[in-house]
């Protein structure tokens, strides 16, 4: 299955690429893709230690924002590492002067995984909502960074609740720790044996 799902994010990357010929979101995405790891090179601490918050677009940033302006007024010392996967996220807000630095997040295969983290060197991982990228998420478990999701909502027909959906189970496994925002989201956990949850609503 994880060759499987490598070869899906390969071929996605592919087909944004072909997107952005005619389609502007998409050339968007896939420029900023080319730039990622210049960008670290040049601007990350070599020492790393950020706290890495990943939204996927503009609504899940406004979800994270109250998270990362409480850490920053709490801890102003704190590097903040913001990772955006759209451009309607990363357009608006790489400006966004609570961060130290914004960038898109690197197409989820394996070799982007480990220089994104060599890079960054992240001590703590938060995802918001709605981001279960794999590779990220066996290699922060791999090396012991905690990570946590936030504001994170489940459905029943999500894939993690099918009978064919072991390899994303698993995957949600690597969490420290899943704020999510009802009981339902709780309840459906629960039935495949994730436990180290808690209710906290919409952060937003």
């Amino acid at each position: 299955m994880k060759s499987i799902y490598n070869f899906g994010i390969y071929c996605y990357k592919q087909l944004v690429a072909l997107a952005g010929i005619r389609n502007v979101k998409a050339r968007k995405l896939t420029q900023g893709q080319k730039g990622i790891f210049d960008y670290l090179s040049r601007h990350a601490d070599p020492q790393g230690g950020y706290l890495w918050i990943h939204a996927s677009s503009l609504g899940e940033f406004e979800q994270g924002r109250p998270l990362i302006e409480a850490i920053k007024k709490a801890q102003p010392d704190t590097k903040i590492l913001l990772t955006f996967f759209s451009p309607s996220g990363y357009e608006v807000r790489k400006d966004y002067s609570g961060a130290d630095l914004i960038c898109y997040l690197p197409f989820d295969l394996p070799g982007n995984v480990r220089r994104f983290l060599d890079l960054t060197k992240p001590t703590k991982a938060i995802f918001i909502k709605y981001e279960f990228w794999a590779n990220y998420l066996n290699e922060l478990k791999r090396r012991n960074i905690p990570t946590y999701i936030v504001s994170a909502i489940f459905r029943p027909k999500q894939i993690f609740f099918r009978s064919y959906g072991g390899y994303f189970r698993r995957i949600l496994k690597n969490f420290t720790h899943l704020y999510i925002q009802d009981e339902r989201s709780r309840q459906l956990l629960a039935s495949i044996g994730i436990d180290n949850v808690s209710i906290v609503g919409d952060t937003r």
